[in-house]
């Protein structure tokens, strides 16, 4: 039955896989119980309508400055299936991480009213303390993914205990019953104020997140994704993370966008492209010879011609969003989403 389902997914969403196809390094085929592939997505902004009188989601209401109402929020979620969907290829996608949610019901309305219904997923989320009420989460397969434990992990800021932003979401994962990975989901503060002024927040969210595996008795394999609002070669990744770049280099850490450093990133901000989501593994996963791989030791971007359109200002392509400033344009993020394959 499980399988029926997710062939009626794929059946459905068969033009948006197409529409994949031409990329880069982009495989289609069935996993199967071969492999899994882990997906990111910092989804821009996904509200539901209802105002919550303790967050600042006051301009995604209906009376809102931005007017957010039912059928702009139920486009959206159809639009981020559609993206499920084709980074999935011919099979349901295992998991996929989410920044920028305003709470689980976003979650639980995208896998139960949308096309990713026909696939048993599960949700993994934790409320976090953020200013603007925007979350980290994932949804995954039960049938390809075991759930062992999970935890939000709380970042406190010595130097002003009231400033508030997204927790680290801690997951503990054994896939296909053969191999465990602790996996972490980050949205790490943004450059708001300037990245000079914001920097010392990024580098002690790193810090956090490596205290946290420090203090894991028995870890295992690991991968940290999400939005860190700094580039692979920013002090917070490099520096404080240690994530290693050069992978002929003896590394506690690798950062899997390497590849993509000179080529299109994931965001693209007053003309120039950036590369803020990433991948980053431990090197007992990237050096992996006994349980799961990273198929050919990297990640990718998913750039579909349908998430992009011709930036008028800046030449060449621009991210198709749901919002240009104030103006609604019904698009899908200001991000690209990332992926990876784990393989036997």
């Amino acid at each position: 039955m499980k399988i029926l389902r997710h062939l009626v997914l794929i059946v459905l969403f068969t033009v948006f896989v197409q529409a994949a196809f031409s990329q880069d390094n982009f495989t289609d085929e069935f996993r199967g119980e071969k492999g899994i592939r882990i997906a990111f997505y910092n989804v821009e902004n996904l509200f539901d309508t209802e105002n919550d009188p303790v967050k600042r989601d006051d301009e995604f209401t209906e009376k809102g400055d931005k007017h957010w109402d039912i059928r702009k929020y139920k486009t959206k979620l159809q639009q981020i299936s559609k993206v499920a969907a084709s980074v999935g290829g011919w099979e349901a996608l295992e998991l996929v991480a989410f920044c920028e949610l305003e709470n689980r019901i976003v979650l639980e309305e995208l896998i139960s009213t949308t096309p990713l219904k026909e696939t048993d997923y599960k949700i993994v989320h934790f409320e976090s303390p953020d200013r603007r009420g925007i979350d980290v989460g994932f949804i995954y397969r039960p049938d390809k993914i075991e759930l062992i434990r999970t935890e939000a992990i709380p970042i406190v800021f010595p130097w002003d205990k009231d400033y508030k932003t997204r927790d680290i979401l801690y997951a503990r994962l054994v896939i296909l019953k053969m191999d465990t990975i602790d996996f972490y989901v980050n949205h790490w503060p943004s450059r708001w104020g300037g990245q000079l002024e914001t920097e010392d927040a990024r580098m002690h969210v790193a810090k956090t997140l490596i205290k946290h595996r420090s203090s894991l008795k028995d870890p295992k394999k690991m991968i940290a994704v999400g939005d860190f609002n700094d580039a692979p070669t920013d002090k917070s990744i490099k520096d404080v993370f240690k994530a290693e770049l050069d992978t002929n280099k003896k590394a506690d850490y690798y950062n899997l966008m390497y590849p993509h450093l000179d080529k299109q990133g994931t965001n693209k901000y007053r003309g120039s492209w950036s590369i803020i989501d990433q991948f980053i593994v431990s090197e007992s996963l990237f050096h992996s010879k006994n349980g799961l791989q990273i198929k050919n030791k990297s990640a990718n971007i998913f750039n579909a011609d349908y998430l992009l359109e011709p930036d008028p200002k800046y030449e060449g392509m621009q991210l198709y969003r749901t919002y240009l400033g104030m103006r609604y344009k019904g698009g899908y993020s200001d991000h690209l989403p990332i992926y990876l394959d784990l393989v036997k």
